[in-house]
């Protein structure tokens, strides 16, 4: 496995065919600006706040590359996952990702990576590593077959079971 030094959105503008992502955190980057207006009642327009990721992520669905989303998350959810909730219709949903919830109760018997991750066209994978407390650590780019089936994998089981974002309801 090496760094990876370049972007996400980079790696989805070179994407042909689908581009996957798993997250299964409570809660990443605290401190960030947007998650603190959010708590502090300030209304939030994602493709205005996030204009480059939004600009991005609609160029990549608009050349018909399908973009998958699944959160494991644990119930009752946490502030944070409130916040992503809140936010998904107007960033991920408008920018043409599909998006679904898999409350953690649900995903005790599926094999899941250690890390979040993005497997881009079945055969690029990107680990998220995060820290503790949320803050962004890096990333690290994998070509290791064993790695990218269980990826990928754990992405299909999750994918299977997981709720539509229009059918979620948070509890």
């Amino acid at each position: 496995m090496t760094d990876f030094n370049g972007s996400i959105e980079d790696l989805l503008a070179a994407c042909e065919r689908s581009a996957v992502h798993l997250e299964m955190r409570d809660g990443y980057a605290l401190d960030d600006p947007v998650y603190i207006d959010w708590q502090a009642g300030l209304p939030i327009d994602p493709a205005a706040r996030w204009p480059d990721w939004f600009d991005a992520m609609s160029a990549t669905t608009a050349r018909g590359v399908q973009v998958r989303r699944a959160r494991v998350i644990s119930e009752p959810i946490s502030a944070y996952i409130r916040y992503e909730y809140d936010v998904t219709d107007g960033l991920n949903i408008a920018s043409g990702e599909e998006v679904r919830w898999l409350p953690r109760r649900q995903a005790s018997d599926i094999a899941l990576p250690g890390n979040d991750f993005w497997l881009f066209d079945g055969d690029l994978l990107i680990l998220n590593h995060i820290g503790g407390n949320g803050e962004w650590l890096g990333v690290e780019q994998s070509t290791d077959p064993a790695t990218i089936k269980l990826c990928a994998s754990a992405f299909e089981a999750v994918w299977e079971r997981a709720i539509s974002h229009a059918d979620y309801r948070p509890a």
